[in-house]
């Protein structure tokens, strides 16, 4: 009987090479974990959390909020547009136009209330 040579082959298997799905998945996680983070820090820092009045601790509040006005015209989102619908937007655009137009852009406050035309919701 012959015996025949057989040689084994064997490679060091890295961590990295043995462990990389496991690290790909702990990666993504803590990527994504630092984009909420930065997101949730713009969300809080540039006031838009003041304004979100769909958070819990706004509920009483909600009541409050208007939602309809007297010199806005509230559009269908869907249907077709007529020529009636499109000079009732001219009308309002041209207004509201003349209205930022006489605003001193460069005055002392051209965003403050009175500026831009928004009065408190009468009551």
């Amino acid at each position: 009987m012959d015996k025949k040579n057989t040689t084994i082959i064997s490679e060091k298997v890295s961590f990295k090479d043995k462990h990389s799905f496991l690290i790909f998945i702990t990666l993504s996680i803590f990527i994504a974990a630092g984009i909420v983070l930065i997101s949730m820090t713009m969300y809080n820092g540039s006031g838009a959390a003041q304004l979100d009045l769909s958070r819990p601790g706004y509920v009483s509040v909600r009541s409050q909020a208007t939602t309809d006005s007297d010199d806005f015209l509230n559009f269908p989102s869907t249907g077709a547009i007529s020529k009636n619908d499109m000079s009732n937007f001219k009308t309002l655009y041209s207004k509201q136009a003349q209205r930022v137009e006489t605003v001193d852009a460069f005055g002392g406050d051209p965003l403050s209330p009175d500026a831009l035309n928004i009065s408190a919701p009468s009551e």
